[in-house]
């Protein structure tokens, strides 16, 4: 039997590298999928006019958290938000699975729990319209724009275009496979 020293040297290095290689392509299409969602609540920032468009991602059951956000003014930001823990729950996100689209045209006007309207009055919205991100697996996220400074009415063609940003970030192949 002959030995070969640097035979199980050199698999450790092809298994290093491997493992390299899959980290730099996790990597990269992290990147590319983040760089599609700034696109895309920028872009529906500046056509709807609005204060701020975010991402509301759902790491967990139900359990999520704003993980990108497209302001006009940064005392705007809620980066990092994570939601009322009593407010959303089975079945307003089973609504959203079914496609549920939610526009609130004034907080204080609408008939919505007391809870939900005093998390939205934290977030100084006063107008809100929100959009689910669906994929195979389920509900990947809430597509958001706010108005903060006043009531505003949500008109077809802005809740279309929410929908058509939310279609864009859904059928995305780097959101699926992440």
């Amino acid at each position: 039997m002959q030995i070969h020293p640097h035979s199980e040297f050199n698999h450790n290095r092809d298994r290093r590298e491997q493992g390299l290689q899959i980290l730099l392509d996790r990597l990269v299409k992290t990147m590319q999928r983040d760089e599609l969602v700034r696109q895309t609540t920028n872009q529906l920032r500046e056509s709807l006019q609005v204060d701020r468009v975010v991402l509301y991602y759902f790491y967990n059951q139900w359990e999520g958290q704003v993980t990108f956000e497209s302001l006009s003014s940064q005392e705007f930001s809620i980066l990092g938000s994570t939601g009322p823990d009593d407010c959303f729950n089975n079945e307003y996100a089973a609504l959203y699975l079914a496609g549920r689209v939610k526009a609130i045209a004034d907080i204080e006007l609408e008939p919505i729990e007391s809870c939900h309207r005093d998390f939205l009055r934290n977030l100084q919205v006063r107008a809100n319209l929100v959009v689910p991100i669906v994929i195979p697996r389920g509900l990947w996220g809430l597509l958001v724009a706010h108005y903060c400074q006043g009531p505003h009415d949500w008109s077809p063609s802005d809740i279309e275009m929410m929908q058509t940003g939310a279609q864009t970030l859904a059928t995305d192949r780097n959101i699926l496979e992440s």
